[in-house]
This record gives structure tokens, C-alpha cells and sequence, in this order.
């Protein structure tokens, strides 16, 4: 049996991650670990402008988004595909005080490891992709070119092997990805079933062919 096939989209917020996480989630059939930033903004009913003021709230929130990140995806012993990865925590660094605690954490290297067995696409950052999105503290420019900064840092210091998408047309996107991922031995859900329908008539049709060519014999002995 082959192993799970685990897909992360990593980067900053405005990349395109999730646009691309649901391409794939269609395209090959695979479940998607959305992004749980938003469920946990929700449930403490905090807002954007209280997670700029307060650091005790700030802490609060990036501390139970990445342990939600980690319970989501163990909860999907399977394939899947996820927008983010340890994402928030290129937020953490600048916005909260976490980061020292949880670089002490024995889950972030379990977690990490997990990621570096997985295939990463590393997403750039476009000004024109930089829109509000009501959940992510900074929408210049500058601050994404930031949290940019941040995950990459991350992937070279965890030694997470990596794709870049640096292109901002999908079409060029969704190429890239189809040749990876190709070379990983997955197939869209298409193929997939195609593969099923021809399947079956390979292995019984030599079969059948054979017991026709006995009954034509018998009868003509006879």
C-alpha cells in the first residue's frame, strides 16, 4: 500500500493558497484541511482590530491556531491537501509573544518532520493578490513581503524541501502543480476512473475470448 500523500500550501496571506488547495481538492479527489484561523477568530469572538491591541488575545489565538493546524490534520490519517502548514506562526513572530514557547515544543518538530515528508508548494507574493481578508493583521504590501520573509526563513531552518510558485497566472500555476504531482504518482479523479472502466475489460476479455474459441471448437468437432 503506498503511503499517504500529504500536500501543504504554504506562504502569506493574498498568495492564492486556497484557491489552489480547492483546484486540487477537485481535481484529484483529496480531502482539504481548510485554514482554521478563521473557526478560532469565530469561537473568541474577538476582532481584527482587538487582535492588534491586545497581546494577551493575540497570544491567545496564534497559540490555539497552530495546535487546531496540528489536531486537523491528525484527524486525516489519509491523503489530503492543506492551505496552510505553520504559517501562523510567521504571523506569531511578529504579532505575538508565542514563538520562544513554541519553538520549546516537542509538537513542532514532530510537526515539522511531518511537513518535510509531505510535497510543499512555497507561493510568492504579488501585489495585486494583496487584498483585505478580515482575519489577517496587515495588508500592505510591505507587511506580506514580511510573513514572506518569515516562511521561508522557517522552511530553511526545518530543512522543508520545497516547490516555489512564483508565477501569478493560474494557467502557469496549475501546470506546475499537475507536473509534480504527477511525478508523485498521483492522477486526477478522471484517469482515476477511466482506469477503472478499462480495467476490468483487460482482464476479462482474453478470458472470454478463450471460452468462446473452446465453444466454437466443440461444436465444430461435434
Amino acid at each position: 500500500m503506498k503511503p499517504p500523500i500529504r500536500i501543504y500550501l504554504v506562504g502569506a496571506h493574498a498568495t492564492g493558497k486556497t484557491t489552489l488547495a480547492r483546484w486540487i481538492r477537485d481535481r484529484y479527489g483529496m480531502p482539504m484541511i481548510s485554514e482554521v484561523a478563521r473557526g478560532v477568530l469565530a469561537e473568541m469572538e474577538a476582532q481584527l482590530d482587538a487582535l492588534r491591541s491586545n497581546l494577551d488575545l493575540v497570544d491567545r489565538y496564534q497559540t490555539e491556531v497552530f495546535v487546531r493546524q496540528i489536531e486537523a490534520e491528525e484527524r486525516q490519517p489519509g491523503s489530503f491537501v492543506s492551505d496552510r502548514a505553520f504559517c501562523n506562526l510567521a504571523y506569531a513572530a511578529h504579532h505575538s509573544r508565542i514563538l520562544a514557547g513554541v519553538a520549546a515544543d516537542p509538537r513542532l518538530e514532530r510537526y515539522m518532520a511531518s511537513v518535510r515528508a509531505g510535497i510543499v508548494f512555497f507561493l510568492r507574493p504579488h501585489p495585486a493578490l494583496v487584498v483585505p481578508d478580515g482575519v489577517r493583521a496587515g495588508l500592505e504590501w510591505e507587511e506580506v513581503v514580511r510573513i514572506d520573509g518569515m516562511v521561508k526563513l522557517m522552511l530553511e531552518m526545518f530543512g522543508v524541501p520545497y516547490i516555489p510558485v512564483e508565477t501569478l497566472a493560474m494557467q502557469e500555476r496549475v501546470r506546475l502543480l499537475e507536473n509534480v504531482l504527477g511525478l508523485a504518482g498521483l492522477k486526477p479523479v478522471a484517469e482515476r476512473e477511466l482506469d477503472d472502466e478499462i480495467r476490468p475489460l483487460e482482464q476479462t476479455g482474453p478470458r472470454e475470448r478463450s471460452g468462446n474459441g473452446h465453444k466454437t471448437l466443440a461444436a465444430s468437432s461435434s
